[in-house]
């Protein structure tokens, strides 16, 4: 291999970068990006970020010790790719020929066509984004989250810490039941409940009322009017795949890849947002949207991609965080289909305890709110048959009990445009 192309100069795209250099590629490595700058650090474009604690130059993740020897194509991104060929047209019009290609494009906010264009809607995912964000969290003023994600949490927590009155709108009865499970999604929802956001479930926007290209409020279904000086849409992402179509390459929710990122075509990995990675686990293909995985899926795939008779690793158990309102949340693993979930540790109407979620008594997830040390362990063991359940008798019954009856949840009245 000659010519090593990574398109994307994300995280997933600058981790592809270093570990081709670590496993001693010594060719020429060209980087593709769409966006101007070198790779940077998104998860704090909704936290510190946002709230002024750091600086852009914080955000930038080369460090002096990346002696990557790259050619850095930026401002411009990959519109095609031949797979057979391994021709990679560029918005310019120029093309590269390269020996092996790693996408990493990532992913890009999902829009709400009817608010496209308005002055006062803006979604966070790049840091332009939150560049023309930051300035609007005023003080007094109104701020209308559409969509209980992630994103959308995190924003509604930065933007309630600075004064501003926060409705945060969900399709869903739950929010991040999808992630954490119905129980401990309400626990979630009273935290923001308790820090002053009203959160309004199972609700969707029926109409839109403007003036002179700004919201000024929305109406939900069943005729709920929330005003709003500022309007977030956090309703998920959508993996950036489009300049694939015709390319030769398998889609369908993303990049479909196997379980060490291998393509379709010899010669192509895919890493990141915009990769379907095959999960043994659970017999299907999963998009993986959080920064662990571009990070350390990256070095799989480029082993798979320089040595085509590298043995199957087993990715690490899925993870992310989120800080919100003061509160580290930190989760391990996949809860879909868990049956059982016992509190280890804490108290989770503090919002500051450590949960286990099992499938027949094998532990399948972990979840952790202040609590990082417990959940450390608890993940270095996730999946290891090593670790055994807890005996039920050994849980927190008393707890459990207060989830299931004594929490006094948010006021729901209809959801949100989801996330």
């Amino acid at each position: 291999m000659q010519t090593l192309a990574i398109v994307g100069a994300s995280l997933a795209g600058l981790s592809a970068a270093r570990a081709a250099r670590a496993q001693g590629f010594t060719g020429r490595l060209v980087i593709i990006g769409d966006e101007p700058h070198r790779p940077y650090d998104r998860p704090p474009l909704s936290k510190d970020f946002l709230l002024g604690a750091i600086t852009a130059e914080d955000l930038f993740l080369e460090s002096e010790t990346d002696e990557l020897q790259a050619e850095w194509l930026l401002g411009g991104g990959a519109v095609s790719l031949d797979a057979g060929s391994r021709i990679i047209t560029l918005k310019d019009g120029s093309t590269l020929q390269a020996d092996g290609i790693v996408i990493a494009t990532g992913a890009r906010a999902r829009q709400l066509p009817t608010l496209a264009g308005l002055s006062n809607v803006f979604s966070l995912r790049t840091l332009s984004d939150a560049q023309s964000l930051a300035p609007e969290l005023v003080p007094g003023s109104s701020m209308a989250v559409i969509g209980a994600g992630f994103i959308g949490a995190e924003v509604a927590a930065a933007a309630v810490s600075r004064g501003m009155e926060v409705t945060m709108i969900d399709t869903k009865p739950v929010p991040f039941a999808a992630q954490l499970g119905a129980e401990m999604g309400a626990v979630v929802a009273a935290l923001h409940a308790a820090n002053g956001v009203e959160l309004i479930s199972s609700a969707t926007i029926e109409d839109f009322y403007s003036y002179e290209g700004n919201v000024t409020g929305l109406r939900l279904s069943g005729g709920r009017y929330v005003a709003a000086d500022v309007v977030v849409v956090g309703i998920g992402a959508e993996p950036n795949i489009g300049w694939l179509a015709g390319s030769g390459l398998e889609l369908g929710a993303g990049v479909v890849c196997d379980a060490m990122g291998r393509t379709n075509i010899p010669g192509i990995v895919a890493v990141g947002d915009c990769a379907a990675w095959f999960d043994q686990a659970a017999g299907t293909h999963r998009r993986i949207e959080h920064w662990t995985g571009a990070l350390e899926r990256a070095a799989l795939a480029v082993r798979a991609l320089l040595d085509q008779d590298a043995l199957e690793q087993p990715a690490k158990p899925h993870y992310f965080w989120s800080d919100q309102h003061g509160v580290k949340l930190q989760f391990a693993g996949h809860s879909a289909g868990y049956d059982r979930l016992e509190i280890e540790a804490g108290d989770a109407l503090a919002h500051s305890f450590l949960a286990v979620y099992y499938r027949e008594d094998a532990p399948v997830a972990v979840l952790g709110m202040n609590q990082p040390k417990l959940f450390t362990k608890w993940r270095r063991s996730l999946g290891s048959p090593a670790k055994q359940a807890v005996p039920a008798h050994q849980a927190v019954p008393a707890q459990r009990e207060g989830l299931a009856a004594g929490m006094e949840q948010p006021a729901l009245v209809g959801a949100a445009v989801g996330s």
